[in-house]
């Protein structure tokens, strides 16, 4: 769990430091992140799509609920390579939408379970730990509604790596970025997919303890 919490603290450092960096690389054609946004979208063919800006510092994210690329103010009026990165990326579940990518059609028919069950599950599983000794069925509840979350997690992750797989084949196809440009623009979107996968494997690690916490107490009663 230290590993997992220091390998978390350095990555997300790291998507920070990468971002900085290249939000300081103007791009050369211009165009804002919005604006790349929006020709994506047009160019996919997604026409019912809104482009927004929103508060926050990498808050970027797409809403497939209300249909909605959601840019930070940075990336939203940037027109730097981290802007470019991130609008195209957030187009990429766009277009993911758009081709009903089995990945995303699963993470989304997740959400609403997941929504209810977090409300709960960590009373369930602190509940369940006080009471082991009684009855291992609470804590065994409790472990399979976090399973639900790990599996949310690694579900996560083809869904992740192939929005921005989409977003640098568009950009580079479509001259949206330099040789240079592409290659710092693929340096960010990994750093930022590493976020996910350090999460993922944080989430599978504190799935183990709970189960260990389970199987031991079942074994000692």
């Amino acid at each position: 769990m230290i590993i997992i919490f220091g390998l978390s603290a350095f990555v997300s450092w790291r998507l920070r430091s990468k971002f900085n960096e290249y939000a300081q690389i103007g791009l050369s054609n211009g165009l804002s992140g919005a604006e790349i946004a929006q020709q994506m979208l047009r160019e996919n063919g997604i026409h019912d799509v809104r482009v927004l800006s929103v508060e926050g510092m990498l808050t970027d994210h797409y809403n497939p609920q209300d249909k909605t690329v959601n840019l930070s103010a940075d990336v939203y009026y940037g027109r730097s390579v981290a802007s470019a990165a991130v609008a195209a990326h957030e187009c990429g579940h766009a277009v993911q939408h758009q081709v009903a990518y089995a990945p995303l059609k699963l993470r989304s028919s997740m959400v609403p379970v997941l929504t209810l069950s977090s409300r709960y599950m960590q009373w369930v599983l602190l509940g369940g730990i006080l009471l082991l000794q009684t009855t291992p069925i609470p804590l065994a509840i409790g472990v399979a509604l976090f399973a639900l979350t790990t599996i949310f997690s690694f579900v996560t992750l083809p869904v992740e790596f192939d929005a921005s797989k989409r977003a640098l084949a568009w950009i580079q196809t479509n001259g949206v970025v330099n040789q240079r440009e592409y290659g710092y623009a693929k340096d960010a979107l990994w750093w930022a997919a590493m976020t996910y996968v350090v999460a993922a494997l944080g989430s599978l690690a504190t799935l183990m303890y709970y189960a260990s916490i389970l199987l031991g107490g079942r074994r000692s009663s």
